[in-house]
């Protein structure tokens, strides 16, 4: 790196500690701002207007924080590690948004955009899923307030996550499965906005992820920024230290973000976020787009996307429903050019291998998404001994028995004498 870019990225860091980002354009450095058809504008300017009145408002705060404890659940636990701990040789810790309710992080976000646009006066929400998880918490909180709720899915996703599938139509939503263009989270995303645009006004679009035009990526961290908060305070109470090294997965990047964000000023914890390996790195095989993907615009925000010469987004995969998105966040791709944080893909083997570990060794199923922050912790730790590792868990794998049935049980079923 050149003088020029040292000093570059040193001022974007500088700039990021500083809570400049987003700035007024919803920009993080040269990426995120906001792309969207001209007839979505009135609702994107009546969001923000919305966030700034409410979010940090103090009767709004007691009455998520309220709902964050009584219904989510929360503060979710900090669970020492040993044997895991044992076989790394490192001293881990799990942050266990897996015990928040519906089974992940992503209840933190939706009651809280539940809560914001029941103030806004919305007659329905509309939201996206992948994993199912977002379309679970979504379909709960909408409950929750009482609002009707329509998710899009794509159909690979409703395959592979069926039980997800069925619990977000217990909760009253009305599931839509989505059988144009990739069939996955993208495709999800592309059809909860056209229903957006044909009524912006009365409906409003949850969105599940750290992704899309601005304010949501600032929304989403704000309502995530919970986990990393309770984290950091749960280990100096535990262990009397921050960790050597914080440690999640990133798709869209929200649990991630979470995590993260109120950890960035502390130079000595190293972070490091974890991405869709699949089979490979060519274009198609996997779902790492900090590790290979270019930057572009997509679906409301310039971050960095996977993408071919002629800037035509490519097909991904993963054996993680949760992390299979061309995209990611603007806050990450800016983290990362920044250099505070680094991101590597870990491969669809190793994450089911991770899968087992972890039920072995502490009697917990994680998601795959979450297996793929476990299996780039072992990397770490293998890499650096002694350390104290806290890693992201962010839901729990109830939702991935189908695949792991046709994957992993059906290898150990294989190699039983």
């Amino acid at each position: 790196m050149t003088a020029t870019g040292a000093a570059a990225r040193a001022q974007l860091l500088a700039d990021a500690i500083a809570g400049k980002f987003p700035d007024e354009g919803g920009r993080y450095g040269p990426f995120g701002g906001r792309y969207v058809p001209e007839t979505l504008i009135p609702a994107i300017e009546r969001l923000e207007a919305g966030l700034r009145e409410h979010l940090h408002a103090a009767d709004f705060q007691r009455e998520l924080a309220d709902e964050l404890r009584s219904w989510v659940g929360r503060p979710t636990a900090l669970t020492h590690a040993p044997r895991l701990g044992a076989r790394w040789g490192a001293d881990v810790w799990l942050k266990r948004e897996d015990l928040a309710h519906t089974g992940a992080h992503k209840i933190n976000n939706a009651i809280g955009q539940a809560l914001l646009a029941k103030r806004l006066g919305a007659r329905r929400v509309v939201a996206e899923t992948g994993a199912g998880q977002h379309g679970v918490a979504s379909a709960a909180a909408c409950a929750r307030v009482g609002l009707p709720c329509t998710v899009y899915m794509g159909a690979v996703d409703m395959e592979r996550q069926a039980p997800n599938v069925g619990r977000m139509r217990l909760l009253g939503a009305e599931v839509v499965a989505v059988t144009t263009g990739d069939r996955t989270l993208r495709a999800a995303v592309d059809e909860a906005l056209r229903d957006w645009v044909t009524d912006p006004l009365g409906t409003y679009y949850l969105l599940g992820s750290a992704i899309g035009p601005h304010p949501y990526p600032y929304l989403v961290r704000e309502l995530q920024t919970v986990i990393g908060r309770e984290a950091r305070a749960q280990l100096l109470e535990r262990a009397g230290a921050l960790p050597d090294a914080l440690i999640a997965c990133v798709g869209g990047g929200s649990n991630s973000i979470g995590l993260f964000h109120p950890f960035i000023a502390d130079a000595a914890v190293e972070i490091l976020g974890i991405e869709a390996g699949g089979r490979g790195p060519a274009l198609g095989e996997n779902s790492a787009t900090l590790a290979l993907g270019r930057p572009g615009v997509l679906q409301g925000t310039y971050s960095l996307l996977l993408q071919d010469e002629h800037g035509q987004i490519q097909e991904t995969h993963s054996v993680s429903a949760g992390l299979d998105y061309p995209g990611v966040g603007p806050e990450h791709a800016l983290l990362q050019a920044a250099g505070r944080v680094s991101y590597e893909a870990v491969s669809d083997t190793e994450a089911l291998a991770a899968v087992q570990e972890c039920c072995e060794a502490e009697g917990i199923l994680p998601a795959l998404e979450s297996a793929h922050a476990l299996a780039g912790a072992r990397r770490w730790a293998q890499a650096h001994p002694g350390k104290r590792i806290l890693i992201g868990l962010s839901g729990r794998g109830d939702k991935d028995m189908p695949t792991l049935q046709s994957t992993l049980i059906v290898q150990l079923e294989a190699g039983r004498p």
